[in-house]
């Protein structure tokens, strides 16, 4: 974040008008047209209509397996993490609690996150790891900066706290707090979350964002490193450019990752090398063939909940084309009633979530999605 400051000091306000211009411009002004808004009303409407009455969403409570998802209980249970995308996702839109037609849902689905605050920081329900976490942070952190709150900001400290104090020697995360190991998925969620809360005034040690931009940068696989074509193929990544779900050899590569890879960099404050540029030319690549495969799969949600960012503070050309791509298949996927089906993975209220998360993205109201 000193970067970030340090680069918006140095930069006169003209030249950073025009970077901005050049970024999103007009060009998120075409892609804002009556079927997005008509889309993402019904998204919400949706979502709104199935949450529960004490505030939160009720999915299946589980973790990944492979290319599967390993359940806990074969109940939908109330998701901690879930509930703080869809409540993000009307954040989204321009909603506050309190405020307007989804006050009352933001109003209720906040008083549950907070109340799945534990002493020591974790926010948990319902045996919930790491991701639902730092997604629950993240919330926080996006509401705290619209309604200052004397609660949610201690809660938002606490879980801070312990993201700072269970970063491993890595630079990572993993499933469970002060775990030796680490993987890209769960790191990028604590980065996210730890950008929006220095935001928002929260104290986040600059060492701790170093040491995370450490970890990525040692996961990306170069374009000359010819053992790792070798050793992986096709929906797992096989070339230079992309980024390993852990740092150590022959363990997979794929678009979700190299989007994660990307947006994490840039949270740090890096947003040029040519690591990021190899990454971004990975995802051009790879985005259509990745979405045919793994559509209604938790991996697509995920993969471009994370890849709508990199494209997004990465600009334009690269975003325009990209944002018109997923905004087709979005639209395309969307059923009847206004949900998306998420057929593996915590269900369809994460896959509306974050579905009307990424078709938002160009309403520019959640500053951890800005530069």
């Amino acid at each position: 974040m000193a970067t970030i400051l340090r680069s918006l000091v140095l930069l006169p306000l003209a030249a950073i008008a025009t970077a901005q211009e050049i970024r999103r411009g007009a060009s998120n002004e075409l892609l804002i047209d009556e079927r997005l808004r008509t889309s993402v009303a019904r998204g919400l409407d949706w979502l709104a209509a199935h949450q529960h009455k004490d505030g939160y969403w009720a999915e299946l409570v589980g973790y990944k397996l492979n290319t599967n998802y390993e359940t806990l209980d074969s109940r939908p249970l109330p998701h901690v993490g879930v509930t703080s995308l869809a409540l993000m996702s009307f954040l989204a839109g321009g909603h506050l609690p309190d405020r307007g037609k989804y006050g009352d849902a933001l109003h209720r689905g906040l008083d549950f996150v907070l109340s799945c605050a534990q002493d020591d920081g974790l926010i948990v329900a319902n045996g919930t790891r790491m991701y639902s976490h730092a997604f629950a942070t993240l919330f926080l952190a996006e509401v705290y900066g619209m309604v200052e709150r004397a609660d949610v900001k201690q809660v938002l400290q606490r879980s801070v706290d312990l993201i700072v104090s269970s970063q491993n020697a890595e630079g990572g995360w993993r499933y469970r707090p002060f775990a030796r190991e680490s993987d890209m998925s769960i790191t990028v969620c604590q980065v996210l979350a730890l950008r929006s809360a220095r935001n928002v005034g929260i104290h986040v040690p600059i060492t701790t964002i170093k040491n995370a931009q450490n970890y990525v940068y040692n996961s990306a696989v170069r374009s000359n490193d010819r053992s790792f074509r070798r050793s992986w193929h096709g929906s797992y990544g096989d070339e230079g450019g992309s980024f390993r779900y852990q740092n150590r050899e022959h363990t997979r590569a794929t678009f979700p990752l190299t989007a994660a890879g990307i947006t994490t960099l840039y949270a740090a404050g890096e947003y040029d090398s040519p690591i990021i540029r190899d990454a971004l030319d990975y995802l051009d690549r790879s985005c259509v063939p990745f979405s045919t495969e793994w559509q209604g799969h938790y991996f697509f949600f995920y993969g471009h909940y994370y890849a709508v960012q990199a494209y997004y503070i990465t600009g334009d050309p690269k975003w325009t084309k990209y944002f018109q791509t997923v905004k087709g298949m979005l639209l395309e996927q969307q059923q009847a009633d206004g949900r998306w089906i998420c057929h593996t993975g915590p269900g369809d209220a994460f896959g509306t979530a974050v579905a009307t998360l990424i078709l938002q993205i160009p309403l520019q109201y959640l500053p951890i999605f800005q530069r």
